[in-house]
């Protein structure tokens, strides 16, 4: 059996990129000495989005909870390298630690890991020492920020024109952005591509306890935002219409962990509020994105294309 790089999280959103650019960037760069197996894993192999890269040539999916991976299971298919976008529940600490524990014991050579924890204080520990690890640290994914955007459009093509005689009959365009701070919101898809340029070097040992900041390609602003859901609509919209450092999502989430099935911490679910201070500030434009990214694979998508696309896998796009 070849040597196996393992893709967690294989349908989310930067694994899904990683998975479609890793096969194709082996094959061409013939970085690696020998052949290399890459497994994608999901959590459901009937999904359309898993049944999609399945199809890819040199994809082998397999159906399985990362948390229940194990070193035995890690050694059984020869898994030497890996990615692990984790999820960002309370629990994701002790989880995505355990992990690190396999991969340790298993042999694994190399692992790329989106940093959405304090964890690489635990792979920087003397016992890890054999583990190679570089931890990606993106910046406010473009279709999390946008969704709004493309959401209040979507919104307003279905109305009759008629309806918007005065801002009190729209409701409000709720944006992220906050006055005119350069935020260089970054697509998640080249978050993926640049990790899977990570995991196809043939030798990772320059990128070994790294932490590399991902940023889009450009900044935007408030106005900026503004100006591109003005130019898909062809008309004005108004100051009082929008509402600018909008974080009533949270307050949704709020709402669904005292009356629905949401399990998380509450405390978590407020801590949300604060995570867009460093955006608001002006401390997450395109220069802060690291040397190494710009020059092994930079991201490139831009915000207008991302909206393009929102509003085109939601079919509103004419």
């Amino acid at each position: 059996m070849a040597p196996t790089i393992l893709i967690i999280g294989a349908t989310g959103n930067t694994g899904r990129s990683v998975t479609e650019t890793l096969p194709s960037l082996l094959q061409s760069t013939n970085a690696l000495p020998e052949h290399h197996r890459v497994i994608a894993l999901t959590r459901s192999s009937a999904s359309p989005v898993a049944q999609q890269l399945a199809k890819i040539p040199g994809i082998e999916l397999i159906e399985k909870n990362w948390v229940d991976i194990t070193s035995g299971w890690l050694r059984e298919h020869q898994v030497v390298r890996a990615f692990i976008a984790s999820h960002n529940e309370p629990n994701q600490f002790a989880e995505e630690s355990a992990f690190y524990v396999a991969a340790l014991n298993a042999g694994v050579q190399y692992v790329v890991r989106i940093a959405t924890t304090a964890a690489n204080a635990l792979l920087s520990s003397p016992e890890f020492a054999a583990l190679q690890w570089t931890s990606l640290q993106p910046n406010i994914f473009s279709q999390y920020y946008l969704s709004s955007a493309a959401e209040w459009i979507n919104q307003y093509r279905h109305r009759k024109l008629e309806e918007y005689g005065g801002s009190s009959s729209v409701e409000p365009l709720k944006l992220l952005a906050s006055g005119d701070a350069p935020v260089a919101i970054v697509d998640s898809s080249d978050v993926g591509v640049f990790a899977a340029h990570l995991l196809s070097q043939r030798d990772p040992a320059v990128h070994n306890k790294a932490s590399y900041v991902l940023n889009g390609p450009e900044d935007i602003t408030d106005r900026q935002i503004v100006d591109m859901v003005e130019q898909r609509i062809g008309a004005r919209v108004e100051g009082e219409q929008v509402s600018f450092q909008d974080v009533s999502l949270v307050d949704s989430l709020l709402h669904e962990h005292n009356h629905g099935a949401n399990h998380a911490s509450k405390s978590v679910i407020l801590s949300l509020k604060y995570a867009l201070e460093t955006a608001w500030e002006g401390k997450c434009s395109a220069s802060t994105t690291s040397q190494k990214v710009l020059e092994i694979a930079p991201p490139r998508r831009t915000p207008a294309e991302v909206l393009e696309t929102l509003l085109k896998d939601s079919k509103i796009g004419v």
